[in-house]
């Protein structure tokens, strides 16, 4: 692991109690931030504590990031345990079951998109808030495979991710002069625990995705992500923004 690239710093991390959340938060405060870790289950904010063992530098705040109120909470302790902070990862996500456009429900849409849109929205928007603020601040935003390619997941969640990707790009042409930046990553097969969402539940769905699901390779342990979005945070990617890092694997390059 590299020198304290962190030291100094606090972040704000959202889906922080399991998979790709759950390893950034663990590599950064190896690296020597501050974090508030937001998710939505408690118990495993509680893990996390345990695991982490770093109560000083960090702070746990229980929400979903489809709840305005929740979000402005998880903001309002950073802002209070550290007096601000220098970066957001929006991890949140949910998966739609594969569900293609002729079968998706109104509760599966609405679900997917108040989770990784809107709350990437609502995280972002009192980020960049304070962002402005400071004069400096960056966003990492976790996208997918499924935001460059029609055939990676099901209709919502493609849909999401091409909009998170969308945001992604918005903010960092906006924001570029104010020291502000944006970059996304676009995580191919990863061992994460998006629960039962990420289980087929349409035939039809699968058997149009299964070609290309097929070529993605092996899944790789979340730590092997969080290094990237650590990387994103720092400095030392000072002039990088409006990125889409692919962290698949190759997958996409076939």
């Amino acid at each position: 692991m590299p020198e304290p690239r962190h030291e100094g710093r606090a972040l704000l991390v959202t889906g922080a109690g399991s998979g790709i959340g759950r390893a950034t938060v663990l590599r950064l405060l190896a690296e020597g931030a501050r974090v508030l870790a937001l998710d939505i289950v408690p118990e495993r904010l509680r893990s996390l504590e345990e695991e982490a063992g770093e109560r000083a530098r960090l702070v746990t705040v229980a929400g979903d990031v489809a709840s305005q109120d929740d979000v402005e909470r998880g903001h309002a302790a950073a802002l209070s345990s550290f007096g601000g902070y220098d970066g957001l990862a929006n991890v949140a996500g949910v998966m739609d079951w594969f569900l293609p456009a002729h079968e998706v429900d109104d509760e599966t849409w609405t679900r997917v998109m108040d989770v990784n849109v809107l709350g990437t929205m609502r995280a972002s928007r009192l980020a960049l808030r304070h962002f402005l603020q400071r004069g400096a601040g960056s966003i990492v935003n976790v996208a997918s495979e499924a935001a460059t390619r029609g055939a990676a997941g099901g209709f919502a969640y493609t849909a999401a991710k091409h909009a998170v990707l969308g945001q992604t790009r918005s903010i960092a042409w906006a924001y570029r002069g104010d020291g502000i930046r944006c970059n996304a990553v676009c995580p191919g097969a990863v061992d994460t625990d998006l629960g039962s969402s990420a289980q087929p539940r349409s035939d039809f769905g699968l058997e149009r995705v299964r070609p290309i699901l097929r070529l993605r390779g092996p899944s790789v342990h979340p730590d092997r992500i969080a290094g990237t979005i650590s990387w994103l945070l720092s400095d030392e990617a000072d002039n990088v923004t409006g990125a889409l890092l692919l962290a698949d694997g190759g997958w996409a390059a076939g």
